[in-house]
């Protein structure tokens, strides 16, 4: 198929049913993957071919959900600035899942992800919390602005544009 063109079948993301081999993009021991592929009984709010969405198990505010990329990619550490469009998509996912959720005061809400090492599962997960007005004492400082274990998306965007200039 040449570039640009478009497949209408549907891309694996899960292991082949026909064959013990996993698909490309698919860790069989992260807890995301499986999620992803429909293996837990986890309702997805979202999916799509390249986004997945759903609510996070310890919730740190009213609407907490996590936003993953349906092929297995590493932490925030590893990215690069060919990822940024896929955390802008990552974003604009977790925007639409709040308004689907009657969430409208979109300045009452926080998009983010834990920095390593202080990522509970290495498939990169953007947190979307809202209203950030109404999260509790702990959850403000798990999820803390300008700390070292949590950045916001614009920062990391921001940090991945900049790693490409240094170089």
């Amino acid at each position: 198929m040449a570039e640009g063109q478009t497949s209408s079948q549907p891309v694996p993301t899960g292991t082949d049913k026909d064959s013990s081999v996993p698909a490309v993009g698919y860790d069989k021991k992260c807890i995301f993957c499986r999620i992803v592929n429909n293996e837990m009984d986890t309702e997805l709010l979202h999916r799509d071919e390249d986004i997945c969405c759903f609510r996070d198990i310890k919730p740190g505010a009213p609407h907490h959900y996590l936003v993953v990329p349906t092929k297995h990619v590493g932490n925030c550490k590893s990215l690069n600035i060919q990822h940024v469009p896929l955390v802008k998509q990552m974003v604009d996912v977790g925007k639409d899942v709040l308004q689907k959720h009657n969430v409208t005061d979109l300045t009452d809400v926080r998009f983010g992800f834990h920095w390593p090492p202080f990522c509970s599962v290495t498939h990169l997960h953007l947190h979307v919390l809202a209203p950030v007005s109404q999260m509790g004492f702990m959850s403000r400082l798990v999820y803390r602005l300008n700390s070292y274990w949590f950045v916001t998306a614009d920062q990391l965007i921001e940090l991945l544009n900049s790693k490409e200039e240094t170089h």
